[in-house]
């Protein structure tokens, strides 16, 4: 294991100046490959957050980015997606320290967050109305104008790439952005935040205020000034958000929790199969709401697929986030180790069999978060490691005999958030498409997400778009202007 080196510590970045919190209050970021930690870290309360939005404010109203020419915010965006690229290795680093993922892995996700930021500052300069055909005598027209300020609450599976995703397009229409990233992993974001200044992003534009959930993103949510609310992270937050939005009727985004279901058919290629299933199972430790987690394979191909994915899985590099090779790292933190691990000793005890994994794997008495990939055959549509996120390396397989099951199972979760199809029948995957419960379907190409294409949950996986052109409506509302310029009379006393 690489010896634990302390990092730079991180302050809130508010008015253009990285500043402490007012109370001195800090807490530790720690390094979930040895448990060690890594640097001393800001801790925002309702004061610092109450500074923050205010800065927002002021800059939204002064207009020094909401006013600037659409050509000019996008000129900004580039360069800061330009200076992201050049300082991509070291960001890539402080990632991995950060969050435990494989360096080449951290490094890969900081140039896809340039890559948002150059896509939607093209977005600053699309059309953002139209005209409507009405009575003679009137012009109507309408635009999408930005909210003022935008509270951004973002998790810590994917820190840098999402601080990028969230701020890109809403900072490409105007807005201003208070942003709150996980409090497991906050120094990549910190990073962003000193680079969107060199970029010639005015100050109050972008603040980051660190912190947790229940003190700095609940008085972020709660904030009277804050009419926007973007976040990414579990149902059960995102369900007190949209409550406490309630109190001041804030339009709330949210991308929530899922329990993808990855239905391979026997008529599917299944050596392309295994591989996708891998990928969407056990890349970044699991810890994505689109890992697909639940296995749903026909009988008639059950054995073939379940012998060549053990095989397989058992073959996953897991270890030190900085060794070369290394392809799993560790879970993000003490926390989320005893929940993982939780929910292996419950499938066990639900009568499910350990068909691989379950403990630490080569890395067995670091003092790191790692949790092997972990397979479970024999599983039931209604045991909880079935129907319940785990956001881990922990795979449920479930056998089906036809399609009509294999929909029914599927469906029978309260997410629908993506659902990946194996088939080489066409007609069969638009059909299977048609009736699964999710916002994403991914035929024969699991977590295909390119910038472009919008990103929706079902059910209780959320609520409005990510990505694409959709997420311009995201960040801003309407407003319309009805004009008599007829000199008619409305006809009334």
């Amino acid at each position: 294991m690489s010896a634990p080196v302390r990092l730079a510590d991180a302050r809130h970045l508010i008015d253009g100046r990285e500043v402490d919190s007012v109370s001195g209050r800090t807490f530790a970021t720690i390094d979930p490959s040895t448990g060690t930690e890594l640097a001393r870290v800001a801790f925002g309360e309702a004061e610092d957050v109450d500074r923050a939005v205010q800065s927002g404010r002021r800059a939204f109203q002064a207009g020094s980015w909401s006013r600037l020419s659409p050509g000019e915010r996008a000129k900004r965006m580039r360069r800061l997606a330009d200076l992201i690229h050049a300082d991509a290795d070291r960001i890539g680093a402080i990632e991995s320290r950060d969050t435990g993922k494989p360096l080449g892995q951290a490094t890969a996700e900081v140039h896809v967050g340039a890559d948002f930021l150059t896509y939607f500052a093209g977005h600053a300069e699309l059309p953002d109305g139209r005209t409507y055909p009405v009575d003679a005598g009137y012009f109507v027209y309408s635009k999408r104008e930005p909210y003022g300020v935008v509270g951004a609450i973002s998790p810590w599976n994917y820190p840098f790439l999402l601080a990028c995703w969230k701020t890109a397009p809403a900072l490409a229409v105007g807005n201003s952005v208070v942003l709150k990233m996980a409090e497991q992993t906050p120094l990549s974001t910190s990073e962003l935040g000193r680079l969107a200044l060199e970029a010639g992003i005015p100050a109050g534009v972008l603040n980051i205020v660190h912190g947790d959930g229940p003190t700095t993103g609940a008085s972020l949510v709660a904030h009277p000034h804050v009419p926007k609310l973007t976040f990414t992270g579990s149902t059960a937050v995102g369900q007190a958000i949209l409550r406490s939005a309630a109190d001041h009727v804030k339009s709330v985004h949210l991308e929530l929790g899922g329990k993808t279901p990855n239905l391979i058919f026997a008529d599917a290629d299944i050596d392309q199969a295994v591989a996708g299933s891998l990928f969407t199972a056990f890349y970044n430790t699991g810890q994505i709401c689109t890992s697909g987690s639940r296995l749903l394979v026909e009988r008639s191909v059950a054995d073939r697929v379940i012998a060549a994915f053990v095989e397989r899985a058992g073959r996953i590099r897991v270890g030190d986030p900085a060794a070369g090779g290394t392809q799993l790292g560790p879970l993000i933190s003490a926390e989320q180790h005893a929940r993982v691990t939780g929910y292996i000793a419950e499938g066990l005890r639900e009568g499910a069999t350990l068909a691989l994994g379950g403990g630490r794997g080569a890395v067995e008495g670091s003092n790191g978060y790692y949790v092997e990939p972990t397979i479970f055959t024999g599983v039931r549509p209604g045991m909880r490691i079935a129907q319940e996120e785990i956001f881990g390396p922990v795979l449920s397989v479930i056998t089906f005999d036809d399609e009509e099951e294999a929909l029914r199972i599927a469906n029978d979760v309260m997410y629908g958030l993506a659902a990946t199809v194996w088939t080489t029948d066409l007609r069969r995957a638009f059909r299977v498409a048609e009736r699964l419960e999710a916002g994403i379907i991914w035929t024969n190409c699991p977590h295909y997400l390119p910038v472009n294409v919008p990103y929706e949950g079902h059910k209780l996986s959320g609520l409005g778009e990510d990505l694409g052109i959709e997420a311009l409506q995201t960040f801003t509302h309407l407003k319309t202007h009805a004009i008599n310029h007829g000199g008619g009379s409305m006809g009334w006393a």
